[in-house]
């Protein structure tokens, strides 16, 4: 920002501030502000309006504490739309600042137009922390949804079960192969049960990778057992003409189970008293 405008806002804050604050105060009954009490709420806005003083201050966008504060209101959940609120409300106060002075039509004109250019920066600058920030946020969130969406779970010596719940399309295919073969090695199982009772629509493409994935854990030297046919299921399967006689099926994990132990030689017994 040029000196000359610099100086006006920083000349005129106390105003630019009271205008701000009157006016963003307005604000927090929007619907996305109504959990935030209106202590912190009030404590918050002069905080903000203060760092963008600093900013103009020192003449330098990149300023820590700007970004650390608009950082600070992501990890609290703050919406996006306070800070472009505030900064529209920031560019308000700042260009009737201008328009308040007794100079020539031109002079007002480069000065409003730079307030324009820098609140524009500005709101580009923290869009992108917002949207940065967001966007790492959600990966995380994939990523932790993706583990927990296909786990091998040891049940048994030798025995495991990878329960699926929800549609599976190439992506999340390709996380289970590499859970199921991990788990395998890990876990040394002889059989897997691969659980598809919580599977909505088995497809041509979803018993393709349940193929897949079954051949893939023969190769490591175990056996699938596919769990959870239901007879809506089986209709499907037989309509399309998909051959899952490569490996065993069962209709519900309890008769799965009983045959992986007679695969490994073991049996559920009742005890007599």
């Amino acid at each position: 920002m040029i000196p000359n405008v610099r100086e006006d806002i920083l000349q005129h804050q106390e105003k630019i501030i009271e205008t701000w604050l009157e006016e963003i105060m307005k604000f927090h009954s929007d619907d996305s502000l109504q959990n935030i009490s209106a202590a912190v709420y009030e404590s918050t806005s002069r905080d903000f309006v203060h760092k963008l003083l600093i900013t103009i201050e020192e003449n330098d966008l990149t300023d820590k504490k700007l970004n650390q504060f608009v950082e600070r209101l992501i990890q609290m959940g703050w919406p996006l739309n306070y800070i472009t609120k505030g900064l529209q409300e920031f560019r308000k106060a700042s260009v009737r600042t201008i328009l308040s002075e007794d100079i020539g039509r031109k002079e007002q004109f480069d000065a409003i137009e730079e307030i324009e250019d820098w609140v524009d920066e500005v709101v580009n600058l923290l869009v992108n922390q917002y949207s940065g920030s967001w966007e790492n946020t959600v990966f995380l969130q994939k990523m932790a949804l993706k583990e927990l969406s296909a786990p091998l779970i040891p049940v048994f010596d030798k025995i495991s079960v990878m329960p699926l719940v929800g549609t599976i399309d190439t992506e999340r295919a390709k996380l289970i192969m590499e859970n199921l073969l991990d788990g395998v090695i890990e876990h040394r199982s002889q059989v897997v049960l691969i659980d598809i009772t919580g599977v909505p629509v088995v497809d041509t493409m979803v018993a393709h990778h349940i193929i897949q994935a079954s051949e893939a854990v023969r190769l490591v030297g175990a056996t699938c057992i596919l769990v959870g046919i239901r007879p809506e299921i089986a209709q499907t399967i037989v309509n399309l003409g998909i051959d899952l006689g490569k490996f065993p099926t069962k209709s519900t994990l309890k008769k799965g189970v009983q045959t992986a132990l007679a695969m490994t030689k073991r049996e559920i017994v009742d005890l007599e008293e």
